[in-house]
């Protein structure tokens, strides 16, 4: 064997001594949760909604919402520069929706990606931990204009899922924020739901007693407007909904 040359059986060794250390040092920083805890106002790693005044009476598919910390904390953009911490903005969450940790990236070093968009990742700013990616998002957030349009917070989530890397994606956005909490999301309890709905079904009955048909003609209306902004502004004029 030449000199200076290990044995293959020896570099194998080697390598798979350093992936279970490597790995072990992972699964030990993915340390156990605690449970949630809806009435502290505890949900670790988290999506939580709660409805929006006004908006929400009459379009309850639309609500503002927020990302927890791994101690169960509730971030969430609620205004321009401001990134609220453990005061969830328009009230108590009504839905969550819980996200499994060993779906995100936290590479070490550019080889240490799990995902497959190592160098996109890399530009946009990974993470080493759930926290850091969150911290990182609330540092880039505390420089932006808040505007229920084009900047809200469904952005803040999105930027921080795309710096997790969660589920292997990069292309989470106000859409598709908003379908993961509607279609996977857990109500909180049976009052979250009827807090959620009671204002909507009372003005649409208003409406239909007072007004009749036309009403709901441009409930509806306003509905489809609203859905086809956010779908515009996200898949065919992307700049306009960047932040």
């Amino acid at each position: 064997m030449p000199r200076g040359r290990l044995p293959i059986m020896d570099l194998k060794s080697a390598y798979d001594v350093e992936h279970m250390s490597s790995t072990s040092r992972i699964q030990h920083d993915l340390w156990p949760l605690d449970e949630i805890d809806p009435k502290k106002a505890k949900f670790p790693c988290c999506i939580v909604w709660t409805p929006l005044p006004v908006v929400s009476w009459l379009a309850p598919f639309i609500g503002h919402v927020g990302i927890c910390r791994e101690d169960g904390a509730i971030l969430d953009f609620s205004g321009s520069n401001f990134v609220n911490v453990e005061d969830f903005a328009f009230g108590a969450a009504a839905r969550y929706l819980q996200l499994d940790r060993e779906k995100c990236c936290f590479p070490p070093n550019l080889a240490g990606h799990t995902c497959k968009h190592g160098y996109q990742h890399t530009e946009f700013g990974t993470a080493v931990t759930w926290d850091d990616a969150l911290r990182s998002s609330v540092r880039h957030f505390e420089h932006k204009s808040y505007n229920l349009f084009t900047c809200n917070s469904h952005s803040f989530v999105a930027n921080c899922l795309n710096r997790l890397c969660y589920g292997g994606s990069m292309d989470w956005n106000m859409v598709t924020v908003a379908a993961l909490i509607l279609f996977k999301g857990h109500w909180v309890d049976t009052m979250s739901l009827i807090r959620s709905f009671l204002p909507f079904t009372v003005v649409l009955c208003l409406g239909l007693i007072l007004i009749g048909w036309p009403f709901l003609v441009g409930l509806f209306s306003f509905s489809l407007l609203l859905m086809g902004w956010f779908l515009l502004g996200t898949y065919c004029i992307k700049t306009l909904l960047e932040c």
